[in-house]
């Protein structure tokens, strides 16, 4: 083994990773340099140096081993010299901090998150930064492209984390599990350009504007006075148009959707322009501070209007992207608000024939105007409609997941720690009727089924059943918050990091195997 070693340490250039049997035995013999349980997958070498993670307790460090010190000097840790058969080496142990990571990602180029294109993808939220390991076990086995780091600021609020935060706990997850297939890190539902600004900072390659606070539900009932009151006082100067040149490019003018012909009329060009016209007006913006802020490193952007009251009409999607486009603006993806209803942490709601028909045309002003991915938010747990996402968009899909995770990380509770599950679950249910205003979901605390009639090993059931899915998933950040649960939460996950892996890899799977 010291032999293998000695080899790996001879390369320069960023070295394949090691086929486990062989990374299992020097993973034991890193231990016993080290001290720490090292993680097979994550022993990479570049620049004639080995690094390893490893774990000690509930804490993980980084190893960095070399025939010099060069390239241990980067990083903040405790150096020693050991020697094997005659040899001197250098071993540095580090902490995981945000400054060994920002060092680590000037070496190892694959831990650097990077735009994904129009590759098929998954979205995996981590609301507690721990999930990144369970998420690439079930990515292993798909064609999925895997947006690691996702956070909206709203979900940062609320678990007390940050930007730069979320990118390294998915950065180290990368690391322990030994991706190097690259991955997308997501600044999810920005609103402003202060939080581009710091997402832009912390190294993230995927933006999704979230304009839903610019658009105009009563556009949908309005009198025609009233769409051409609304439609006179758009913001025409960032809009670079007017009402008539807006009619003339698009009213009644049959557009090609392939299978299909769509002409707005100039009733609807109004409705569509009444009611998308400041989002579009306040993407453009985004988007020009974004190319701003980001200068020569490459981004992709996403529009989110799927968080609003009424559906998007296909008109309303021709007319947005028409802008959008003649704006100058570059997306790669883009989610409407669908038929049917897409609550949080549940399956979808609605006619499966009438989303694939409206699917399908939708898909159909993607290619036409891009092309461009369709883009699934609130997209956890919605089984029946993966397969019809997968058959009609191919590689046209995004497929975005967040709270999935947490809800998971309480299944792995509800294993290991059944009196902080059961106590959750009684603290979740007060919450609800609070946590509930800012989200779309529907469940009802008097059909959420007794804990207390529960033996412990059935009270995994509860993150089966519907509404307890739903008071569960929107009470995440109370129960994160309050002070009695926090420690022990995490302790619990950290005791016994397998479990959690494993349910989410089991979970995870249903979600990406239609699309695989």
């Amino acid at each position: 083994m010291t032999k293998l070693l000695f080899a790996q340490l001879e390369a320069t250039n960023l070295a394949p990773p090691l086929a486990m049997a062989d990374a299992q035995p020097l993973a034991a013999h890193l231990g016993e340099l080290s001290g720490l349980k090292v993680y097979a997958r994550s022993i990479t070498v570049a620049q004639q140096t080995l690094f390893f993670l490893g774990r000690q307790s509930d804490q993980k460090y980084l190893g960095v081993l070399s025939a010099n010190s060069s390239p241990a000097d980067t990083f903040e840790g405790e150096t020693k010299a050991v020697s094997l058969d005659g040899k001197a080496l250098t071993l540095t142990i580090a902490l995981t901090t945000a400054i060994n990571a920002a060092a680590l990602r000037q070496v190892l180029p694959f831990l650097v998150a990077k735009p994904l294109g129009l590759r098929k993808s998954g979205g995996c939220g981590d609301r507690l930064g721990l999930a990144t390991p369970g998420h690439l076990r079930s990515i292993r086995k798909f064609n999925v492209a895997p947006i690691l780091a996702q956070q909206s600021m709203r979900e940062n609020a609320r678990t007390g984390r940050g930007p730069q935060e979320v990118m390294d706990d998915a950065m180290w997850g990368v690391l322990q599990e030994g991706w190097r297939d690259g991955f997308g890190a997501d600044a999810d539902h920005l609103k402003t350009t202060a939080d581009i600004d710091i997402c832009a900072a912390a190294g993230y390659t995927f933006y999704t504007i979230d304009p839903g606070e610019y658009v105009d539900d009563s556009a949908n009932e309005a009198s025609l006075g009233e769409l051409q009151a609304k439609v006179e006082a758009l913001p025409w100067t960032v809009l670079d148009s007017s009402p008539a040149d807006l009619q003339s490019r698009l009213a009644d003018k049959p557009i090609d959707l392939g299978d299909f012909n769509l002409a707005l009329s100039q009733e609807e060009l109004l409705r569509a322009a009444a009611k998308y016209g400041q989002a579009v007006a306040h993407t453009v913006s985004m988007y020009r501070h974004l190319v701003e802020v980001m200068r020569d490193r490459p981004f992709e952007l996403e529009m989110s209007v799927d968080e609003t009251e009424t559906v998007t009409s296909l008109a309303e999607h021709v007319y947005i992207v028409s802008e959008l486009k003649r704006l100058g603006v570059k997306w790669v993806s883009l989610a409407p608000r669908y038929v049917g209803e897409f609550e949080k942490g549940v399956d979808y709601i609605g006619d499966l024939g009438a989303f694939e028909q409206s699917f399908a045309r939708h898909l159909a002003v993607s290619k036409t105007f891009g092309p461009y991915k369709l883009s699934l938010h609130s997209g956890s747990d919605k089984f029946s409609i993966y397969p019809i996402a997968s058959k009609v968009a191919g590689e046209l899909v995004h497929l975005k997941t967040a709270g999935t995770s947490y809800l998971e990380a309480l299944r792995a509770i509800a294993i290991l720690n059944s009196t902080l599950f059961r106590e959750i679950v009684a603290f979740a249910l007060e919450r609800y009727p609070t946590d509930r205003t800012s989200y779309h979901v529907s469940a009802e605390v008097a059909k959420v089924p007794a804990v207390s009639g529960l033996p412990d090993d059935r009270l995994t059931s509860l993150l089966d059943d519907f509404h307890a899915r739903e008071v569960l998933h929107v009470t995440f950040g109370s129960v994160l918050n309050h002070a009695p649960f926090r420690k022990p939460f995490f302790a619990a996950l950290r005791s016994d990091e397998e479990t959690y892996y494993q349910v989410l890899e089991t979970h995870f799977d249903k979600h990406f195997k239609p699309f695989g």
